[in-house]
């Protein structure tokens, strides 16, 4: 009932605005009481004409289909519009039916009409905001104290939708700006109180509850940088997402998130050459095998944005396929998309189902990559991991795929697990076959993904729900990290630029201290580390090493027109030998005999299996 009320309510302040304007412009106009008279009589006998034509604009315009609480330049601009359009139609309509008034009428009437009715509206909002106040009043007497990092067109809007929608959750006491011109001085009414090397000292003075950062066209390493100057303080930190997240370039306090490992990284979005990989992705059948791990199943997303023909999604767990298709179904209903549960190894099975889908682009994502567990059982990896790329790699070449993709590992490097060598194998296999075969062969190494199945991320996470401890195995280990969908877009941009035998190594940035990476996700988590969550060192696990590497010392790399792209320089392998090698390997099945052949194919091998005997 209320809802109908109000439009009618404000069409009859309307009226009566119209009317007093109309009777406001009379006296306005003539200072001659019997002038004034005269044309006071002519106005009576048109004042329903000028309010029906004024209340038919005001609709047309849409003035009764606003929310004015929220009204801005837009809505002034329609009324001033909405005005004049009624004016000049008043006019034509007396001089139709031969009444018209003095011109300066309709003008006075107008420009009075403006104030009368934006009055009116401006009232609207202040009394909405009052009652909005009041009510938040009772429900909220403890208002988050805010800190907004960035004097922008970002904490600009982020401001007013906190003023209009969260006045009794949040309370912005102020912005934070490193332009020295912004400093001191008001932006929508809140002082700009100093720069980033202020934070943490206004922090303490004025009591802040939550810093956020509202900087979303800055880079990732500037991003990094103020938030290690908020994990000074005890504040809660939130963050809009970069550009490249914000729908249509608008700003919510809806997209405000917590601060997460991603943003301590600083790595800055990936730019892809969108026409070079769409050229070799658009109207393709793309098989991906490996559909429902972490990697594979962005690859799955990141392919499915290129518009593809058909996508294969081949997996050996039917659970994980089962999901990437509920995913898939939701994002792209009109894709094509084929589950198909199979195992790698099972060359009958991958060579039946390439002879019908008849894929021309292959990414091969599907691994063991765990590598403390296939320290334990390594004949299982050496047939996973390269029997599994050899079948999948020769069913391509035989059926003439354009490109095979192969996702390798910075493990595969001077190896000290059974994982990371065998991996250096398939890698070493992939290559070998681009010598003989139309198809392009490639491989793309890169290190840790950021939130991956089995990666130290989410076991954190659990960790420190369950109340800790943290378990790091060394204090000194260092990793290199990127998000899964950089890995993913990265890869697909690597296939675009394959000629052919290249393993691309993908810049991973400055590797990360482990040690580190426990304590700021306790922090971020709300938490001390060592006083309410504690960090236990465990000692290396089984084929564990300090330091990764994505080159060998022998190794170079070569530059590519990708900044994050780069070519390793590997020596070419024999192929007939590599293929007897392999032969020989998968007739092994004791582990210390799996590992003695390791090292004989890989002689930069070096096992690390002492903690096994413990």
């Amino acid at each position: 009932m209320r809802y109908l009320l109000l439009p009618l309510l404000v069409v009859i302040l309307d009226t009566i605005c119209i009317i007093s304007a109309a009777f406001f412009s009379i006296y306005i106009r003539f200072e001659d009481t019997a002038i004034a008279q005269k044309y006071l009589e002519m106005l009576i006998s048109q004042l329903p004409i000028a309010v029906a034509v004024h209340l038919v604009v005001y609709f047309v315009f849409k003035l009764y289909g606003r929310v004015w609480r929220y009204a801005g330049s837009i809505e002034l601009v329609a009324i001033v519009a909405a005005n004049i359009v009624a004016a000049l139609s008043w006019y034509g309509i007396s001089i139709y039916i031969d009444l018209a008034l003095p011109r300066s009428l309709y003008i006075f009437t107008a420009s009075i009409l403006v104030l009368f009715v934006g009055g009116s509206r401006l009232f609207f909002r202040i009394y909405s905001c009052f009652i909005n106040k009041s009510k938040h009043k009772f429900i909220s007497s403890k208002k988050d104290k805010v800190l907004i990092v960035g004097a922008g067109d970002a904490g600009a809007l982020l401001l007013r939708e906190l003023n209009q929608y969260h006045i009794g959750k949040r309370q912005v006491i102020g912005f934070i700006d490193d332009d020295k011109t912004k400093i001191g001085k008001y932006m929508v009414g809140t002082k700009v109180l100093g720069s980033r090397d202020d934070i943490a000292a206004l922090a303490d003075n004025y009591e802040i509850d939550e810093i956020i950062i509202a900087m979303p066209s800055v880079k990732g390493k500037n991003i990094k940088e103020i938030i290690n100057i908020c994990k000074k303080t005890s504040c809660k930190l939130t963050i809009l997402p970069g550009v490249y997240e914000i729908i249509e370039g608008s700003v919510s306090v809806s997209q405000l998130r917590p601060v997460d490992v991603e943003d301590l990284l600083g790595r800055d979005p990936v730019e892809l050459d969108n026409v070079a990989v769409a050229k070799y992705l658009s109207g393709k059948t793309v098989l991906i095998t490996g559909a429902g791990g972490s990697i594979g199943s962005e690859i799955v997303r990141q392919v499915a944005k290129m518009y593809p023909n058909k996508l294969l999604l081949v997996g050996k767990g039917e659970n994980s396929i089962y999901e990437i298709m509920q995913d898939m179904n939701l994002e792209y209903p009109q894709l094509k998309k084929v589950p198909i549960i199979a195992d790698v190894r099972d060359e009958e099975r991958i060579n039946a189902i390439m002879d019908y889908f008849k894929p021309q682009v292959v990414f091969h994502a599907a691994a063991h990559k765990h590598v403390p567990l296939m320290e334990y059982q390594p004949a299982e990896a050496v047939r996973n991991n390269i029997l599994g790329t050899k079948v999948i790699a020769e069913t391509a070449a035989k059926h003439k795929v354009e490109t095979f993709v192969m996702i390798s590992t910075d493990k595969a490097v001077n190896p000290t697990s059974v994982m990371g060598c065998t991996k250096r194998i398939a890698e070493m296999f992939v290559q070998s076959m681009n010598k003989e075969s139309s198809t392009r062969f490639v491989a793309v190494r890169f290190g840790n993904v950021l939130g991956s199945r089995g990666s130290v991320i989410p076991l954190f996470k659990k960790q420190i729900a369950k109340g800790g401890p943290v378990t790091v195995t060394d204090a000194e280990m260092k990793r290199y990290f990127m998000t899964i969908p950089e890995a993913s877009q990265l890869v697909l941009q690597a296939g675009a630029m394959a000629k052919g035998g290249e393993v691309f190594v993908l810049d991973m940035g400055k590797p990360v201290r482990i040690y580190d990476l426990a304590k700021d996700l306790i922090k971020l988590s709300g938490f001390i580390p060592d006083k309410d969550i504690e960090i236990k060192i465990t000692g290396l696990r089984p084929g564990e090493k300090l330091f990764e590497e994505l080159l060998s010392a022998e190794d170079g790399t070569e530059k590519t027109t990708h900044s994050k792209i780069f070519i390793a320089k590997i020596k070419d392998v024999d192929k007939a030998e590599l293929q007897r090698q392999i032969v020989d390997i998968l007739q092994i099945t004791e582990g210390d005999a799996v590992v003695r052949k390791l090292q004989e194919i890989v002689p930069t091998y070096t096992p690390n299996r002492d903690a096994l005997k413990k």
